[in-house]
Formats: structure tokens, C-alpha cells, sequence
């Protein structure tokens, strides 16, 4: 938030567009329930992934929390121009969390595993606010791309036994090409959603409030924390807080930053964000790490069966 001095000598706030958009958000989710809801895989909601591009050159991409352990490699895509393989690179960024949280919206939204997204991406895209003919929608559909293409590799350690599960959360994808030739992004015009990915769906999706997901949409952090206290806090046990300290909140969310109190610093700043956006979560920070306390879910169960 920015200040300027008015006539008068009086300080006049201004507030940059995000700002706007986070406070114009947090009005509406304090006054009324939503009126569109979105979805997210309870799994994507704990997992993230790249905040940044690792590079064209790396394929492979490794997380640890606790137990679990995540790798993200990056697929290929057959060019129908010429019938080669093209590698399309991990996906990283906001983006491919907010593509993520379309594909699940869709199929919980429509009951299909097969998402149109060059209809429905694009409504989508515009619902946050982002250009729809433009450099942000290539980015969006080329997300999307490597999302499709994308193998997701989750294991668990425990008692010395380890249980890994192989999967990817898109079976099947139609590729087309934009007709300009500077426009060389490999997108899907539509995907199928795996069927083990869209029946596990159908039993563990977490409702988000679509507002909040478009006021967070511009910072990966952010869209991370949001989705990881709405399936969180809702199953902390009334009158027992939880406590994370900050080494395991900087080995979740602290991606590219090497000190813990660097890391602390930035999460403190985008929690204030999460928090207003969703102004129901009971979390107080302290030097040691974050406490959780039972709090109502962004979008209550009931609230979300009857808008679909």
C-alpha cells in the first residue's frame, strides 16, 4: 500500500490493481456466500509444485515433506504437423495451479472427465481477470500442455516399507496450433481427465471460493496456502490447535529461498493476504511456527452441493 499527500496535507491511499482486487474480495466474502465455487484434489492441495521455470533442460522435479515424497517429471506431446514427440517442460507457476483448479472445477461441475477447455478455459481466464487473446492466455493454455503431458510420481516411507503411487491427471488430450506461426505453444484444445484421478475426484475434491481464488490468482505462494488451510483447518480438532514449525512450513512452501528467516518474512507477508481472503481461518504466527485452530471451511459442504 502507497501513499499521497492530498491538499490539505491529509495522506490519501491509493492501492495498486492487487490490492484493489484482494480488498474488493474480501468485502464480498465477509457480505455474501459465493456464488460460483471452485474444486481442488485434496492431494493438490497439500503437494505443490515448481514456483519458478527450473530450467527447459530439467525433466525432473522432487519435493519432501515428513514421509511423502513427490516427483513431478516432465512428458511429451506428439506434434501433428509433423508426428514427432515434442518435450514440453515441467510446469511451474501460478498458472498450472490455477489450470488445475479449472480442470477440477469442470469435471466436478459437469460430471464428465472430459474438459473443453478451449471454451471453458478461456471463461475461465476472464473470471480472474486475466487477458483472453493474449500473451496470459498462450501462458495459461501452455501450462495446461505441460500439465497433460506430465507424469506424477507420490511415495511414502513408513516402518521402513514404501508404498509409491504412478499417475498422471490427464489420460488423454486433442492438440491443436494456433494459425499464427510466431505462436508455436503446444496446447490441448480438450483433456480427459485419468479415470482413477476423476473418481478419486468425485470423493475428495475441496470446495474453494472462487473469489479468493481470483484475488490470490498472481502469486503461487498465496494460491499454496490458501488451498492447504482450506482442507486443513476444517479437520483440526475443536479446542486442540495444531502447531507447524517454521523448518516444516519452509520445507512446504519455501521454495527458493535458502534461509528459514528469509522464507518467514514472505510467508508472514502472503498469510496477511490468505487471511483476508479467507477471513474464517483461526492461524496465529509466532517465532517458533504457525498455529492452527478449528475453523469453518472457505465454502461449507452444503453451501457448495446446492450451487451445483
Amino acid at each position: 500500500m502507497t501513499g499521497t499527500r492530498a491538499r490539505g496535507g491529509s495522506e490519501r491511499l491509493t492501492l495498486t490493481r492487487h490490492q484493489q482486487k484482494l480488498l474488493d474480495a474480501t468485502v464480498a466474502i465477509r457480505q455474501t456466500p459465493p456464488e460460483r465455487i471452485d474444486f481442488l484434489h485434496t492431494i493438490q492441495c497439500q503437494c505443490g509444485i515448481p514456483y519458478n521455470n527450473p530450467g527447459d533442460g530439467v525433466l525432473e522435479w522432487d519435493r519432501r515433506q515428513g514421509n511423502v515424497s513427490l516427483r513431478i517429471e516432465a512428458g511429451s506431446a506428439i506434434d501433428p504437423r509433423t508426428g514427432d514427440f515434442v518435450r514440453l517442460g515441467l510446469p511451474f507457476g501460478e498458472k498450472p495451479r490455477l489450470v488445475l483448479i479449472h480442470l477440477a472445477t469442470e469435471a466436478v461441475r459437469t460430471g464428465s472427465p472430459v474438459v473443453d477447455v478451449e471454451e471453458s478455459m478461456t471463461a475461465f481466464a476472464r473470471s480472474l481477470g486475466l487477458e483472453t487473446n493474449g500473451q496470459q492466455l498462450r501462458g495459461l493454455k501452455d501450462q495446461l500442455a505441460r500439465l497433460a503431458a506430465a507424469t506424477v510420481r507420490m511415495g511414502v516411507v513408513e516402518e521402513g516399507r514404501a508404498v509409491q503411487v504412478n499417475t498422471q491427471f490427464v489420460s488423454a488430450f486433442d492438440l491443436w496450433f494456433p494459425k499464427q506461426a510466431d505462436q508455436r505453444v503446444l496446447w490441448p484444445s480438450s483433456v480427459r481427465l485419468s479415470e482413477e484421478y476423476f473418481q478419486s475426484l468425485g470423493r475428495h475434491a475441496v470446495p474453494l471460493d472462487a473469489r479468493a481464488v481470483a484475488a490470490l490468482a498472481s502469486s503461487s505462494m498465496a494460491l499454496d496456502a490458501y488451498v492447504w488451510l482450506a482442507q486443513r483447518l476444517y479437520r483440526v480438532p475443536v479446542g486442540k490447535p495444531q502447531f507447524v514449525d517454521w523448518n516444516s512450513l519452509h520445507e512446504q512452501f519455501g521454495q527458493g529461498y535458502e534461509r528459514v528467516r528469509d522464507f518467514r518474512r514472505r510467508f508472514l507477508q502472503t498469510l496477511h493476504h490468505v487471511g483476508a481472503a479467507y477471513p474464517t481461518a483461526k492461524m496465529a504466527a509466532d517465532d517458533r511456527g504457525l498455529t492452527l485452530e478449528h475453523s469453518p471451511p472457505p465454502v461449507p459442504q452444503r453451501h457448495a452441493n446446492r450451487l451445483l
